[in-house]
């Protein structure tokens, strides 16, 4: 276990190099395979639409800048992510229960039945890969990939926002 002077040493560049080289494998790997799961549900949806429906499932209707506010991402890339999830009945489209005007996004029952479905593959891919890991080593390993998931999003956060180059 670190002990708290441990967290603040320099890490070593080795240690550095072996991170980002298998960060990089991952990356590779996660979209190989598109961690999509095992049986008829794997690959059967791409990432954003995971990504978009997970977030409704766990937090509930709201609009699109709340959303894109959420996942860290532009409203217009949620608009444009949201249209063919409403266009296929897995989101719908509701006024917001205080002002009328407003729209919210909410998840549907068919998309509520299809996350769940997508969910239980990715849980059984997730449970191939990890069968020769403890337990503790499963909630150590989602503990450590949620903290640097948040640290990388910080970095993110904080960087300076630039126009793409044209």
């Amino acid at each position: 276990m670190p002990t708290p002077s441990d967290m603040t040493t320099p890490p070593d560049t080795n240690v550095l190099d072996a991170l980002q080289h298998q960060v990089a494998v991952f990356a590779r790997r996660a979209e190989q395979t598109r961690l999509g799961g095992l049986g008829q549900a794997r690959n059967s949806m791409d990432r954003a639409a995971y990504l978009l429906l997970n977030r409704l499932s766990q937090e509930g209707p709201m609009g699109v800048k709340a959303l894109a506010a959420g996942m860290g991402i532009d409203s217009s890339t949620v608009t444009r992510q949201v249209a063919p999830l409403v266009d296929s009945g897995m989101v719908k489209r509701t006024s917001h229960p205080e002002d009328g005007r407003a729209v919210v996004l909410q998840l549907s029952p068919r998309g509520r039945a299809r996350l769940e479905e997508v969910r239980s593959s990715r849980r059984e891919l997730m449970g191939v890969v990890t069968e020769e890991w403890t337990a503790e080593e499963r909630n150590l390993f989602c503990e450590l990939l949620t903290r640097f998931n948040q640290s990388l999003s910080a970095v993110h956060n904080a960087l300076p926002q630039t126009a793409p180059a044209s």
